[in-house]
């Protein structure tokens, strides 16, 4: 009498949620038997925060607020910055992670075996926004004790974790792309530095009317500066206008592309 192999493709629903609370298990313990790798994830834009507060601060907080501002005006300006650079770090390590599994064999084996295709990625996804989220609260914690001062409401946090959730998962399933694409976990390290770099060709260091005509062009209309502008809204009462309206709109073009994309390569990858 033979035994019939459920297609991962055919599994109920249930059976690929189940696949995918497996998969994101494996990701989490990974990140505690590594920790090395959230240290350094949350160790740069930490670095970032206080080089930027702490040594030009003073002089850059001044240009933005006048007289008046300085190194406290300052870090109120560049906290959102950095929160976006800390999400930017974060995935970078997804890349790698996806990398690792598609060059050391892993996710062959998984193939031979009876589970949801879809949970191998989604794993990862999950896995990295929590890791992600993570390293945002611990972000935040150093902000506020360098001088953070956020003036939002409740309302205005949980929409900020809402924004913050959508920016996460956006950017996570491009790094699963990019990762899918790398040809070795050493290529999978550098492509996500373009997304580190953003930040400071937009408005998150300094204003961009500051910018040459050329950058300030580039800088208004890249996917970062609404983000940006739309996280400064919240945490500081500062006008939003229609950056929150771009910054959705980027989230769902970044996720849908990044989905699509890691879909279509690790499909390739397992007809081969």
């Amino acid at each position: 009498m033979s035994t019939m192999v459920i297609n991962p493709v055919t599994k109920p629903l249930t059976h690929a949620l189940t696949d995918s609370a497996t998969m994101l298990r494996r990701n989490l313990k990974r990140m505690l038997r590594y920790p090395s790798m959230t240290v350094m994830l949350v160790g740069m834009p930490v670095v970032f925060l206080l080089l930027f507060v702490y040594v030009f601060g003073g002089t850059l907080g001044a240009g933005i607020s006048g007289a008046s501002g300085g190194r406290a005006q300052y870090v109120n300006y560049v906290t959102p910055a950095i929160i976006l650079m800390t999400i930017s770090a974060a995935v970078q390590g997804t890349a790698i992670s996806v990398a690792m599994d598609m060059t050391e064999g892993i996710v062959d084996r998984f193939r031979t075996m009876s589970i949801a295709r879809v949970s191998v990625l989604t794993g990862h996804v999950l896995g990295s926004l929590i890791q992600t989220m993570f390293s945002i609260t611990v972000v935040i914690g150093v902000a506020l004790l360098v001088g953070f001062r956020p003036t939002a409401s409740v309302g205005d946090w949980f929409a900020t974790a809402g924004v913050l959730v959508m920016m996460t998962f956006a950017l996570v399933w491009l790094s699963v792309a990019l990762g899918l694409a790398s040809r070795s976990v050493e290529a999978s390290s550098n492509v996500g530095m373009p997304l580190i770099l953003l930040p400071f060709l937009g408005s998150g260091f300094v204003p961009t009317d500051s910018m040459p005509t050329v950058l300030r062009w580039f800088a208004e209309y890249q996917p970062f500066t609404p983000l940006i502008e739309t996280l400064r809204g919240l945490l500081m009462g500062t006008p939003i206008g229609d950056n929150a309206v771009i910054a959705v709109a980027w989230c769902v073009v970044i996720a849908l592309g990044g989905y699509l994309w890691s879909k279509k390569l690790f499909n390739r990858e397992s007809t081969r």
